[in-house]
């Protein structure tokens, strides 16, 4: 998940004093929306407190006064108390102008008629600040907001590109029976075209190859032949299809390669050529083996 930082962000809508008051506003999660908008509220505030008292000099015997502000909204004061009633304020308006609209677009990219609930947000917000009440730990509410956050986006690209999902599994489902082509308890697909007889890399040895990329309707979006230079690399370093597909592939070997979506780039787009649940297709020439690297 993409961290958004409060020293990267600042301004603020003053919509924000009255939507969320001046109080704990109360978690309600009845959807997936409300839990991850409450999950990414309470993640979004590790090291928050060093922040506070680090940079902003928050004494945090007043953490009431820091709340307060939050949720309203203000300017810096001098005194003590009131420097936490305004750092609250401070840390509203990156969280309504910046932190909010960012979630949002990682989350529903340009759909500007979805949105995380604030009310949940702040909840999990408040909750991780002040360490009280929450219905989950800071370090556990990372891990909630990233899963759900994946899989919500996955459910959205899937409405939008399923066609293109249902295409790649009619496309494997097809190629398993060819003549040549083995399935690998992965998923992986692939067809010898040249055997090699040497080393077969492990996932942490580096690997010296030749390769060329293409969707299943044949577009070439990658292609080190064209580029006139093999690359070299770790074999655990590229999406798993590959590491996969090497992992079983003597040096020497040619392969042509199928790797399933899911061990591709899944629900992702990569450049103009791959669209999210492309099943992928390369050609692989496996020069080299280095073990020891």
């Amino acid at each position: 998940m993409k961290k958004f930082t409060f020293a990267a962000i600042a301004a603020v809508a003053a919509v924000m004093m009255y939507s969320c008051g001046n109080g704990t506003p109360k978690a309600n999660l009845k959807s997936d929306i409300d839990t991850v908008s409450y999950a990414i509220g309470m993640a979004q505030t590790q090291g928050l407190k060093d922040y506070l008292v680090g940079r902003l000099g928050v004494d945090t015997a007043y953490m009431d006064e820091f709340i307060k502000g939050l949720n309203e909204g203000a300017n810096a004061g001098d005194d003590k108390k009131k420097a936490a009633y305004y750092a609250g304020i401070q840390i509203g308006q990156q969280i309504s102008s910046q932190m909010v609209k960012g979630i949002n677009h990682e989350l529903f990219g340009d759909d500007s008629t979805k949105t995380i609930s604030l009310k949940n947000f702040m909840a999990g917000f408040v909750a991780g600040t002040t360490g009280k009440d929450g219905l989950m730990t800071v370090d556990s509410a990372s891990v909630v907001a990233q899963t759900m956050m994946r899989s919500i986006k996955a459910k959205l690209m899937e409405k939008e590109f399923g066609p293109n999902k249902k295409a790649g599994e009619d496309f494997l489902k097809a190629n398993a029976k060819k003549e040549g082509v083995v399935t690998l308890p992965s998923g992986v697909q692939y067809k010898v075209l040249k055997e090699g007889k040497g080393a077969v890399p492990a996932d942490t040895s580096r690997v010296k190859v030749h390769y060329e990329g293409r969707t299943i309707d044949g577009k070439v979006f990658d292609s080190s032949y064209k580029r006139g230079q093999a690359t070299d690399f770790r074999a655990n370093q590229v999406i798993p299809g590959w590491t996969e597909a090497l992992t079983h592939m003597p040096a020497g070997s040619t392969w042509e390669v199928y790797i399933p979506q899911e061990l591709a780039y899944g629900e992702r787009q990569q450049g103009a050529d791959i669209k999210p649940f492309s099943v992928l297709i390369f050609k692989i020439e496996l020069l080299e083996v280095d073990s020891k690297k």
